[in-house]
Parts: C-alpha cells; structure tokens; sequence
C-alpha cells in the first residue's frame, strides 16, 4: 500500500435514506425545488415521498421580494403541499435582525419590496421609503421597484450611521430569460456611495438557518440546496448537515472542485437522494469506490467505470457513482502537491477545477434520464 495514501474527504454516509435520518429538511428553492415558475423535474413527487415519508419540509430562501404566502402559494400550484408557515424567507430573517437592533414601532427604511415590509410588521417595526422619515435603520432586499430613487434614499439614510441590514448578498437571481442582477450587486451601489458594509441575514450566514429552526423546530436537520457557495457554505457555517442536488447552478465540475465550507456532506443528482441511502465510499489505490462504481483522476482526466451488477440506473446508482467521484476528485485536490503523489507532474499553480469531467457528467444526467 503506498505511503502517500491519505483519509478521504469527509464525504457523510447513510444507510437508510436521508429523510429517515432528519426531522426537518430545510430546502432551498430556486434551483432545488423550482426554475423560474416551473417544478424541476421530479420535485413534486419527490417531496411528496419525503412527506409520506414522515419527515417535516421546510423552504428556505435568499429572495426576499415576495412574502411567505406568496410563495407557499406558487408552491401549491405546482403540487408541492406547503403552509405558509413552512416558508421563510431571509426577509423574515432580516427583520429579527433590525428588531434586535432597533426599538418596537421604530421607523425602518425599505430599500426592497413587500416581502420586507411584511417581515417588518411582524416585529412591529414601520416601514418607510424616504430618509426624510428619520428612519433608525436601513433594511435592503431584491425586488424589481428598487431603482435610483430608492437607492438614493438608502444612501442618505446610511449617511447618519445607523444599522444597514441585507437580506442576502446573492449576485445574480435566475430569471426565465437567464441571470439578473441580485442583491448583491445593488448592496454594491450603496456599499459604493456610503464606505459601509451591512449585516447580511441570508446564506450564507447562519442567520435565515438559524430562523428557519425557530419557526419550525427539528432536533435533526438537514440542508438541501444547489448552490455550494450559499446553501452549503450556510448550512456549515451554521453547524448543520448538507446534501447538494445538481439540478441548479452548481454542477459537477464546481461540486469536485469544492474546498472548505462549500463542501456538502451528501450528493446526489436531484431531490431523488433524499429518498435513497446513502453508502461509504471506500478509497482505492488509483480513487475511490462506491457501491459499484470507481472513480479515479488520471492525467487530469476524471475516469467512471461501473462493476456490472446489473444496477447502472436509478437513484440508488447514480448517488452512488457520484459520491466515488466526488470523493477521487477532492483526495485528488488535496493530494496534488505531494511529490509522492500521482500528480507530481503537474503545475501545482494550476486549478483543481481543470480537471475533465465533462463525459461523466453526461453519464450522470444519463443514469437518471
């Protein structure tokens, strides 16, 4: 056994399926459960399992323009059995900010839309749209009125010092017709025109996971989303596990060039894995090996062979052939600088994203077409 051999990435392991495992999914939603106004594919029936399944959903999302039962609302019309009360936003999140920092009936600048003021309220907190109102802070979140104007006004009220709170820093928002502007990029503008920086409620900082377990308790919860650098960036920041499905903005190739808090505990192609379990990975001389499938980097190269046990498709197999890559592609990031290592050769300057993985992501998609 060669000595360069190192311990995998800590890549997590269930034997009964993951809805079994957890008192309280929290999903995310665009990406995971929605595209624009359609389902993803499979969504509804999935979450419908993981319902029969006994397991508590909630969802959980950055965008703050639309209020929780606007959004349970869509849910329901695409099939997804929601309450309002199973949505939080990081409008809501944001509020519990601003309340925990400024007086009840306190005046509140809105630099967003209706999904803020009604957060607000609850916390009986006013919203208002000028500085002139003497507002005792500014709470910013995306929607589609915010333009000059209301940017401007922001800009005045933070000139007199008080606590500037964002929903999110997401810098673009998935749109029907591609990525748009998120709020990132207008807390830009004001991060430009006042030198400040905000708190900032949504993922990836704990805070909207934090809320979300207030609202809806669980003992046992797990994180579902698409995006490494938001959803479970937040979820480990926030101390809790975290499964990426690959059916919204990160992919194969970001998913096995992840590092730090951008690594999900489980994988899987999409909501399917929440029903199926999820089995040890075991490394092997040239990668990794899970259930039947091998994984293994060569020449920059990531390389899928499949044991013929007769299970090359479905869920089952497709989590499976993706934890055995996930997991060569990290040990072979970690390892590349050993000069034992199989990747001696390379530039240790270049990327880990490098690496092809392009065939194997389409035989991915394939195993669950």
């Amino acid at each position: 056994m060669p000595s360069s051999r190192v311990a995998l990435p800590p890549l997590g392991a269930s034997e009964a399926a993951l809805v079994a495992e957890h008192d309280l999914v929290l999903l995310d939603l665009d990406g995971v459960v929605y595209a624009g106004r359609a389902a993803v594919p499979g969504a509804v029936c999935h979450l419908s399992r993981c319902r029969e399944a006994g397991s508590r959903l909630g969802f959980v999302t950055n965008n703050a323009s639309r209020p929780p039962a606007s959004v349970a609302e869509h849910l329901r019309d695409l099939g997804v059995d929601a309450a309002d009360t199973d949505v939080v936003t990081s409008a809501q999140a944001a509020a519990r900010l601003v309340a925990d920092a400024v007086p009840a009936g306190s005046a509140v600048l809105v630099v967003g839309g209706e999904g803020l003021e009604a957060a607000l309220a609850e916390y009986d907190l006013r919203a208002v749209w000028s500085a002139r109102e003497a507002p005792a802070a500014v709470v910013q979140g995306l929607h589609s009125t915010v333009g000059w104007t209301l940017l401007a006004e922001g800009a005045y009220a933070l000139a007199d010092g008080i606590p500037w709170i964002a929903s999110n820093m997401d810098p673009t928002v998935p749109t029907d017709r591609g990525r748009a502007p998120g709020n990132g990029a207008l807390v830009d503008v004001l991060r430009a025109t006042s030198g400040r920086d905000p708190q900032v409620a949504g993922k990836p900082e704990p805070a909207l996971f934090a809320e979300a377990q207030r609202r809806l308790g669980g003992d046992r919860t797990l994180v579902v989303g698409d995006r490494l650098d938001t959803d479970i960036a937040g979820a480990t920041r926030a101390g809790l596990p975290s499964l990426l499905v690959l059916t919204g903005v990160s992919g194969v190739a970001e998913l096995c060039a992840a590092e730090g808090d951008d690594r999900p505990t489980y994988v899987a192609p999409d909501l399917s894995g929440l029903l199926v379990s999820h089995p040890e990975v075991e490394q092997t001389d040239g990668g990794a090996r899970c259930g039947h499938w091998d994984a293994t980097v060569v020449d920059g190269a990531l390389q899928l062979a499949g044991q013929d046990d007769g299970s090359g498709r479905g869920p089952d197999s497709a989590v499976a052939a993706l934890r055995a890559v996930v997991a060569a592609c990290w040990a072979y990031g970690d390892t590349r600088s050993d000069s034992e290592s199989d990747t001696s050769s390379l530039d240790p300057q270049q990327s880990r994203d490098t690496v092809d993985v392009g065939e194997v992501e389409r035989r991915l998609n394939d195993m669950m077409a």
